[in-house]
């Protein structure tokens, strides 16, 4: 194989990504020497990404494709958390104020301060919190499933659109950063968001792993919509699954005063957009990488 065609389309989205972040850090950064930890953790993994997709033979056996496709979403998790120290490349502060102004517009009232006041029980905010959770291991069980059943092509299709729609996301939260009225609103709420066990669960997840500001998009109803739609493409069944537990997810995120309701649109537009340019360029990104393997195929065959 070629040198180019040692790379994914995933693989060359996410060095481009990388290097595209300490290209703007570089840009706009004051002082820059605040940003010196940052610059070094997107160019360790641009290395990383480049290393593995250069030397890790898939020849090898199945512990080497599982590196090759799966280090992927553990460089997902790292960028989402790098994002906290990106957030106010630009602006000094958040932009809430014009999310609640827009929002108020449109539906004449603060969906959260509705929830807040009208809508609250501990049965909803329970399922809803079960669905919310689900997106946790739902990344990680998606992509280890299809490593499971040998869908190496559908995987590598996937983390294409999945890195378009994260990578979109994580470079929103700075281009317009918004905390969430989770924060904005603190202590201006009349009521406690109870439940009974899966509140609480995703309470502990927010308060240690959560980024202030990762709110705009809905990075996570983006990549759960995201998985949705490739299964039921490949997987109807787990579709209708997935589906009520997405919807729930997506709703969650309000309820649970997460997102604001633009927060969820933008994602899942996001999404949506990743999936269908994917389905349309992927066949050419690949072209090359393909036309390569028939090649070795006939001169095998030759050879033969």
């Amino acid at each position: 194989m070629t040198f180019v065609n040692k790379f994914y389309p995933f693989d060359k989205i996410i060095i481009i990504y990388a290097l595209l972040m300490v290209l703007i850090i570089i840009t706009f950064a004051q002082p820059l020497s605040d940003y010196t930890d940052v610059i070094l953790l997107y160019l360790l993994a641009a290395a990383v990404s480049f290393l593995i997709a250069m030397f890790v033979d898939e020849s090898k056996g199945r512990w080497a494709i599982m590196v090759r496709l799966i280090y992927s979403g553990v460089l997902f998790a790292l960028f989402y958390r790098i994002t906290g120290g990106t957030m106010f490349l630009l602006f000094n502060g958040f932009l809430d104020y014009q999310i609640i102004g827009f929002e108020r517009a449109i539906f004449g009232l603060s969906p959260t301060f509705y929830i807040d006041e009208h809508l609250l029980t501990p049965v909803v905010t329970e399922i809803l919190s079960f669905s919310y959770f689900c997106y946790y291991p739902m990344v990680p069980v998606f992509m280890f499933t299809l490593f499971f059943k040998k869908d190496y092509d559908i995987l590598k299709h996937f983390l294409a659109a999945a890195s378009l729609t994260y990578f979109a996301s994580f470079i929103l939260f700075f281009l317009y950063p918004v905390e969430g009225p989770r924060w904005h609103f603190a202590g201006q709420y009349l009521n406690q968001i109870d439940g009974y066990f899966f509140r609480y669960l995703v309470e502990a997840v927010i308060d240690n792993g959560a980024v202030r500001g990762g709110c705009m998009p809905s990075s996570h109803t983006g990549i759960a919509i995201l998985i949705t739609m490739y299964c039921f493409k490949y997987y109807p069944l787990w579709g209708k699954i997935l589906l009520p537990i997405v919807i729930g997810l997506s709703l969650g995120t309000v309820w649970g005063r997460f997102h604001y309701v633009s927060d969820v649109y933008v994602g899942a537009a996001i999404a949506i957009a990743a999936y269908y340019i994917v389905r349309i360029k992927y066949p050419a990104w690949t072209a090359e990488e393909y036309k390569l393997l028939d090649e070795q195929k006939l001169k095998a065959d030759y050879v033969s």
